[in-house]
């Protein structure tokens, strides 16, 4: 990722998961930052710049998280019937 300020980065990677419904693992990967920073900026640094924002990315997360376990078991899945 190109060299930003923590703040602009925060917002660039919320829109980034509205837009494209992405994960945090999947956002940490595009944009080469941890899982951890994505989190950071996303549900603490965000909340502070932009509040609205902060919640649309909120909403988003949650679902990601709400089907976790059924894309866990997809790909395990996936990972037996290769075999």
């Amino acid at each position: 990722m190109r060299s930003i300020s923590i703040e602009d980065r925060a917002i660039e990677l919320a829109h980034y998961i509205i837009d494209s419904k992405d994960t945090v693992r999947g956002t940490a990967a595009k944009y080469g930052v941890s899982k951890s920073t994505v989190h950071k900026d996303v549900s603490e640094r965000l909340e502070k710049i932009n509040p609205i924002l902060a919640r649309e990315v909120r909403e988003i997360l949650d679902e990601n998280k709400a089907e976790r376990h059924i894309r866990g078991g997809l790909a395990t899945k996936l990972k037996y019937s290769k075999k």
